[in-house]
């Protein structure tokens, strides 16, 4: 089981394929390099790549996308901008996390466009952007909101992990999961 960075999930992915070991991993901002080689890895042992385990993300991610499906034909259009927030320590903004929730909108709602919060950038903001606005505060676990702005009315989907035991408890589910699978 691995939450470590980029560079190091590679080397672990490398020898867990070499000796046909499940993976687990929770590491994103992979080069496309480092990608193959958790591609490889996953040709010979079985692995589960995610941006995060915990079940509560990840049911958030399937209700962002039942919500961006439904909202896509929205005549007037919605805006969807993503806050996150993680404790002053964590190297990556947005977080992986963030990214695949923009990600999910992006498939479902066709959203092309991605920005980085919104200071010094005058105009009207385009339909089809999704922003981002990464918080880092004190020892902040994990926070989500994911809001759909309409015309009228607002949408918040909203996630907050309290403790990194929802990560382990995650993790541990996973590797359950891979006991009994093949590459």
């Amino acid at each position: 089981i691995d939450f470590s960075m980029p560079a190091g999930l590679a080397k672990i992915a490398e020898v867990c394929g070499q000796r046909e070991i499940a993976l687990v991993a929770a590491t994103t901002g992979l080069t496309k390099e480092q990608q193959a080689i958790v591609d490889t890895a996953a040709q010979t042992a079985p692995v589960v790549l995610a941006p995060n385990m915990s079940l509560a993300e990840n049911l958030t991610m399937k209700l962002v996308r039942e919500a961006a499906k439904i909202l896509k034909n929205v005549e007037s259009g919605v805006d969807v901008e993503i806050i996150e927030r993680h404790h002053r320590f964590k190297e990556d903004a947005p977080s992986g996390t963030a990214l695949q929730f923009g990600k999910i909108v992006a498939e479902e709602m066709g959203q092309t466009g991605h920005v980085h919060g919104r200071h010094g950038r005058p105009g009207l903001r385009p339909r089809t952007e999704i922003g981002y606005h990464a918080l880092r505060t004190g020892d902040n676990v994990g926070e989500h909101t994911i809001v759909f702005g309409l015309m009228g009315e607002t949408i918040d989907i909203d996630v907050k992990g309290h403790t990194r035991d929802s990560y382990a408890f995650g993790a541990l589910a996973a590797a359950k999961f891979l006991v009994t699978k093949g590459p």
